[in-house]
């Protein structure tokens, strides 16, 4: 090629070679009408040059004593310009795939992402595939592309921080799920999915860059991986949130009722399946005698209980607790304990918090005693593991999840926020109010 390369920015200042005949004593090389910036002779047949600046296809001429010759043609290029078709961001290990699009990128020679080169592909004058280059500290760097015609800039990536996953606020609720939770942590402003054990959240809302909400999927009974992908990466807090059954009453002999009770949540009986007093009592929810969702729940509660046994206590509780005031933590009762009067359950802002309490024999609540939650504290996350058997005195206003390993009595013009289930015997029901907490 007489002019090589013969292609060049339009503001000049190119590096090109010119091959021909008799340029010794060359006096004159121009591009176009300008003269070029310099240029060398290096031998009869070479001419180094550096070009001045112009637009669109020039001719290249030499002056020599013997006259003026045209030597070939040189294309000036308008500078590239492009943008960067989203997403603008990525991991720092990079390696993912980005766009560029815009002109003059076919002769593209260079691609950075602030010091870095990538590896790119010109799919055609207006578009670049391009391999995005590791680096080592997340934030945003200007990405640049060298071409014949100049090099274009003023386009940012941002590398992202992996993700973290911190608490999960509430990390428990019903297997039916549609409920809303909070996901706190960091580097979630480019997250493109979260999943509970798998399975895509209903929706979720970038509320900012540590806070997402969520709303539920349906889930299997049990404790459940919570994952959030960016295009940062992929974080998984294991067993961060807790699927919890649908019922609110579980006999596993019978279930008895007498008087105007109200259930909200389902009502059932395993292995047993005397069932009986519905109506008059009303159920907001479904009735499983002994079929399948009654067997699923009689396990679930067996492994609950068991699991809940095996906790290591914080902190010995005997007696009447009616009065005190209690922390989150395990407290274990060697025998059987009363309540008289208000337990205050104290979450200290955290409704995340929880309680067990491991009583080793009887539990009997006074007439018009009361489990009172304070600051954020949750009937759902409040289990009460009963070696034998429950009574809840009349017009007692409880809270949690009673889990008797024999039989529940609860007496005429009881209130519970949470769940009766017992797990060999009866529950016996006196016109009560019963909700289950999710």
């Amino acid at each position: 090629m007489p002019v090589s390369p013969n292609q060049g920015s339009t503001g000049g200042g190119d590096a090109v070679t010119l091959t021909g005949s008799h340029f010794t004593g060359t006096t004159t090389v121009r591009y176009g009408s300008r003269q070029a910036t310099s240029f060398t002779v290096v031998s009869d047949t070479t001419t180094d040059t550096i070009t001045p600046s112009g637009h669109g296809p020039v001719p290249v001429s030499v002056t020599t004593p013997g006259g003026t010759g045209t030597v070939g043609t040189f294309y000036y290029l308008p500078p590239p310009s492009f943008r960067l078709d989203p997403p603008p961001a990525g991991p720092l290990g990079g390696g993912n795939t980005v766009t560029l699009t815009g002109v003059g990128l076919y002769t593209t020679s260079e691609v950075r992402f602030g010091t870095q080169a990538a590896v790119f592909t010109v799919d055609s004058d207006g578009q670049l595939t391009v391999v995005v280059p590791a680096v080592t500290s997340a934030g945003p760097v200007g990405v640049t592309v060298r071409a014949r015609g100049g090099i274009a800039s003023g386009v940012t990536y941002t590398y992202l921080d992996s993700p973290s996953i911190t608490v999960v606020t509430l990390d428990s609720g019903p297997v039916d799920g549609n409920n809303l939770v909070v996901i706190t942590g960091t580097a979630f402003s480019y997250t493109t999915g979260v999943t509970f054990d798998g399975t895509p959240a209903i929706s979720y809302r970038i509320a900012s860059d540590t806070e997402i909400d969520a709303l539920l999927p349906v889930g299997e009974l049990g404790p459940a991986d919570v994952s959030v992908t960016t295009l940062g990466g992929t974080t998984t807090a294991s067993d961060a949130y807790t699927y919890l059954g649908r019922f609110a009453v579980l006999g596993g002999q019978s279930v008895t009722n007498t008087g105007l009770s109200s259930i909200t949540g389902d009502l059932g009986v395993c292995p047993g399946v005397s069932l009986t007093g519905f109506p008059p009592g009303q159920v907001d929810g479904s009735i499983h005698n002994s079929d399948a969702d009654a067997v699923a729940a009689h396990a679930d509660l067996i492994t609950t209980y068991n699991n809940a046994v095996g906790q290591i206590p914080d902190a010995s509780i005997a007696g009447d607790i009616g009065g005190l005031t209690l922390p989150p933590g395990v407290y274990n009762a060697a025998s059987s304990i009363a309540l008289s009067g208000t337990l205050t359950l104290d979450a200290q802002g955290d409704r995340n918090a929880d309680w067990i309490f491991q009583v080793g024999s009887t539990l009997t609540t006074a007439t018009a005693s009361h489990v009172l939650l304070t600051n954020g504290a949750t009937a759902r996350n409040v289990i009460w593991l009963i070696g034998s058997s429950a009574t809840l005195g009349t017009d007692t206003d409880f809270a949690g999840r009673i889990l008797a390993q024999t039989s529940i009595t609860v007496n005429a013009g009881v209130t519970v926020n949470g769940q009766v289930l017992a797990i060999d015997g009866s529950v016996t029901l006196d016109t009560n109010r019963i909700t289950r907490p999710w």
